[in-house]
Parts: C-alpha cells; sequence; structure tokens
C-alpha cells in the first residue's frame, strides 16, 4: 500500500505484522469474519492483504475445497503472507491493484478489504471493481478509519497537533466512513450491517496496537511540515511516562461495512 510518500517495504511489512497480532486488531478480525458469514467452499478475495493474517483465517474458513486469495500493491507484503499461508493450498497471493483488479467477472462470493480504501484515490472506481468480480447476492466487508476519531491524552496539544497535521499528509481519505456507506449504496451495494470497532488502549505495552500505530506515526510525521524530529522524539517518550504512571488514553474508531451485491435485472 502507498499513499502519499508512505511505503510498505520489508521493515514496514514487519512492523505491521506485530501490530497486527496485538488482541485489538486479533478482535477486529473475529468481527470481519462473522460480518462475511463465509462457508466451507466459498471463493473469497481480500484485497490490501497486507501481512496476511486475515488471508489465513479465510483459508482456514473456506477449506480445502474453497478458495482463499490475497492481493496487495507491496511486494514485501506478499512476500510475508505467501510464508504465513503456504500450508494452504487453497491460498493464493498475487501482486495488484485496487482499481484494476486482475480477476475476471463474478469470480468471487465474497470480497474483503481493511484499512485499503482510505489510500484510494478513486472511490468509486474501486466499488465498481468490487462489483465486478462478485457473484450477484455475494457479500463484501469494508473497514476503514475515521480520524476526527482519534482521542489522544497529551500534556502538549500544541505538539501533538503538528504531529497529527504531518500524519495527515499520507492519507488520501482520512474520514471515508461518513461518505462510504452511500458510495457503496451508488455502486449496487446493499449494505445491511454497518458498526464501530474501537482501538482502545489505557494501557501502553507492545501488545497494544496503539504503541505500534504511535510509533508508525512519529516515524511518518518527523521532519514534515512544522514537525520536527524532536517532537516525535518527545511525544514518544511523554506516551511512556503517560503509560508509566497510569495516565495513557488513545482511543480511535474503525467502521465496519457489510453489503451483498445487488443482481442487475437478467442476472443469476
Amino acid at each position: 500500500m502507498t499513499a502519499q510518500g508512505v511505503r510498505f517495504d520489508a521493515a514496514a511489512a514487519r512492523g505491521l505484522e506485530a501490530a497486527y497480532q496485538t488482541i485489538d486488531v486479533i478482535l477486529q478480525r473475529v468481527r470481519v469474519l462473522d460480518a462475511l458469514a463465509l462457508s466451507p467452499g466459498d471463493h473469497v478475495l481480500d484485497i490490501g492483504c497486507g501481512p496476511g493474517l486475515l488471508l489465513e483465517a479465510l483459508a482456514k474458513t473456506v477449506s480445502p475445497s474453497g478458495r482463499a486469495v490475497g492481493m496487495d500493491q507491496s511486494s514485501p507484503m506478499v512476500d510475508v503472507a505467501s510464508h504465513r499461508c503456504e500450508v494452504y493450498p487453497q491460498a493464493t497471493l498475487e501482486v495488484g491493484e485496487a482499481l484494476d483488479l486482475p480477476y475476471p467477472d463474478q469470480s468471487f462470493d465474497a470480497v474483503v478489504s481493511t484499512q485499503v480504501y482510505e489510500y484510494v484515490a478513486d472511490i468509486p472506481s474501486g466499488l465498481q471493481e468490487i462489483r465486478r468480480v462478485l457473484r450477484p447476492g455475494a457479500r463484501v466487508v469494508l473497514l476503514d478509519t475515521d480520524y476526527d476519531s482519534l482521542v489522544v491524552h497529551t500534556e502538549d496539544p500544541e505538539r501533538l497537533a503538528r504531529i497529527l497535521e504531518a500524519w495527515d499528509e499520507h492519507f488520501v481519505h482520512r474520514g471515508l466512513p461518513r461518505t462510504l456507506g452511500a458510495e457503496m449504496k451508488k455502486a449496487g451495494l446493499r449494505v445491511r450491517r454497518v458498526e464501530s470497532i474501537p482501538m482502545l488502549n489505557v494501557a501502553h505495552h507492545e501488545d497494544a496496537f496503539s504503541w505500534h500505530l504511535t510509533r508508525m506515526m512519529a516515524g511518518f510525521s518527523a521532519g514534515r511540515g512544522d514537525c520536527t524530529e524532536e517532537d516525535t522524539r518527545n511525544w514518544l517518550a511523554e506516551l511512556e511516562r503517560l503509560g508509566e504512571a497510569g495516565e495513557y488514553f488513545f482511543s480511535l474508531n474503525r467502521y465496519l461495512f457489510a453489503a451483498d451485491r445487488e443482481a442487475l435485472p437478467g442476472e443469476a
């Protein structure tokens, strides 16, 4: 995944893999799988599969009689996911773009994508691509973050504002969930379920999603705009200190949209 200068190389792939193994993201995957409601034998596509933790769960669910396809535009991510899923013959991976899915029409019973479309410039075209590869009546689950929901305790609000302003440069859509449901409906995807998934941490440690995300934010923001390396270094030190004092607070909402592909007249 690449957006506004963010590149997921091998080191970033390993970092994201660690973040996605925190309890916060594990619980998110449980809710995504529940919304997908897959059955053995289903064919499912994971767009922007990242390090492959969700894809592994998809492969287990569809069983060897099904097919779990992972696609990501980052070759290092595909390499990590391929290694994780190599024991599942029903899992396949390839490099590809969300706006040009390399699959035939009506190939899948389900499509899932988490934390991807906030980086896709042309949302209508991206959703039409999803609709194209889905069979009539098939399911789609999309999940993205609204960064206006971010609440972080800090004793230096002005420094945090500089960091967040720089962080915003890596988005295409920082508040996509506000319009995503309406765009899905326009694309012929009948939304049947919308829910929020909070990433809420009141402790600061490596098993918390925010521990990893704040480091990613600091790494990207340092030296951009009005944000200095000293700003990000002092912010991370503050988060450590707040954690030790029992005063840490971090909350960020993700939003899940589950929909069905509506059939056109004459389609089976």
